[in-house]
């Protein structure tokens, strides 16, 4: 299995004028074929503290990919750089230089000698097309060690790296085939999950288990690498059941589709609607819904019942509920989520109201939420949870956790 590192290059990326996506997308892509990323290196366009950085990476990793550098420019030195240390000759790609001479051509520019250094490689490596700008890219593998040359605009890597340096890649696989399976999991967080596998995770290899936390939920992407696809799953299969067998009460779906996806799913599978009274949310809860195409299916409607005045005039939460309990409590959280299925008419209505700060409300401490669910004929149930950080991660992180707790209660419910 190979060990890759990303050395990007630019001491723009060092002064924060630009953010490096392009090392998420290529970690990205590698993890999907099951190469794990050990390291990722920033270093500005300087040749010495570059040449240091290639010097570590080779005494670590048998993947380098480099990203940037590779342009007209004298800051743009990462293929001299590394020819250098590889002691490998720079030469001209024709093909190229040849479609660097037609671009200023057609466009009735004059040519800048410098443009030629973009068609320069390695001797010896194999060139990736730039389909989208000039400089070309490189691949190359050398005493044990595969290099890897990329353009620095995400508009040339993205496609180079989707069309050439993928296929590159899988050659040194020597044929064998990379098949992953992405389970997904809310109501859990990133630490607890991995304690709850750590045993599996520190003692894979093939399949990959890689936990990643993202926008509330938390996902495991399994690799394994075969002669076919048929026995890359026949290996994933038997540590995806040992997972789920740990963590089956928080595991939502697989693949792509998120935890409100397949809400929206059951819901509409067995005929059910919705609604939303928000509080602590403002609205995020509705609007991550029906961004779902066809949610209007299922989804009444919701509202923002921001104020007490709101609370209690329109989705008709009893004034004394708010005098002895608050707006932030449990009992004003039912009262919410059963005005609402009134409201709304729907079968089903979640109610949200909590503190999501800067300051503490009602002598109830910052991150304290409380989520209710209201179904025509059953009893009410309110959950507590406290969520720690900014506003901001505070409403998102409630928003998330709310599409858990309707797609729990669905499940207990519909069994």
């Amino acid at each position: 299995m190979l060990k890759g590192e990303i050395i990007a290059v630019g001491t723009e990326l060092l002064l924060g004028q630009i953010a490096n996506t392009n090392a998420q997308y290529v970690s990205k892509k590698m993890a999907e074929i099951g190469v794990p990323i050990y390291f990722h290196v920033t270093v500005g366009d300087n040749e010495k503290r570059l040449a240091e950085a290639i010097q570590q990476a080779q005494a670590r990793a048998d993947l380098l990919i480099f990203i940037g550098g590779l342009g007209p420019t004298q800051d743009d030195l990462t293929k001299e750089t590394a020819a250098k240390l590889l002691n490998k000759k720079m030469v001209l790609d024709q093909a190229t230089y040849d479609k660097i001479v037609s671009f200023f051509a057609n466009r009735g520019i004059i040519m800048s000698e410098n443009n030629k250094k973009q068609a320069m490689v390695l001797e010896e490596s194999t060139v990736f097309p730039n389909d989208f700008g000039l400089a070309a890219g490189i691949g190359l593998s050398l005493a044990g060690i595969n290099y890897c040359f990329l353009p620095g605009p995400p508009s040339e890597l993205i496609p180079m790296v989707d069309k050439y340096l993928l296929p590159w890649l899988k050659k040194l696989f020597q044929g064998n085939v990379f098949y992953s399976q992405i389970l997904r999991f809310s109501g859990i967080g990133e630490a607890l999950l991995e304690e709850t596998i750590i045993d599996l995770i520190e003692k894979q290899t093939n399949p990959t288990v890689a936990p990643l936390a993202n926008d509330g939920e938390v996902t495991i992407r399994l690799t394994a690498s075969a002669k076919n696809e048929e026995e890359a799953q026949a290996l994933i299969a038997p540590v995806e059941k040992e997972i789920l067998s740990r963590l089956q009460k928080y595991h939502y779906g697989n693949g792509d589709d998120s935890i409100e996806q397949e809400v929206y799913k059951i819901l509409r599978k067995n005929g059910l609607t919705l609604s939303f009274a928000e509080s602590c949310t403002g609205g995020l809860i509705s609007s991550q819904f029906t961004a779902i195409s066809g949610s209007s299916e299922v989804y009444k409607g919701g509202i923002v019942c921001y104020q007490d005045e709101i609370k209690q005039q329109i989705v008709k939460v009893k004034p004394e509920t708010l005098k002895k309990h608050g707006a932030v409590s449990p009992e004003t959280a039912a009262s919410l989520a059963e005005g609402c299925s009134e409201l709304f008419g729907s079968d089903i209505a979640l109610a949200i109201t909590g503190v999501a700060g800067p300051n503490a409300l009602e002598d109830k401490p910052v991150g304290l939420i409380y989520l209710a669910i209201s179904e025509k004929g059953q009893s009410t149930k309110v959950r507590e949870v406290k969520f720690a950080g900014n506003r901001q991660y505070i409403q998102n992180r409630a928003a998330r956790f709310s599409f858990f707790i309707i797609w729990e209660y669905l499940n207990e419910r519909l069994k």
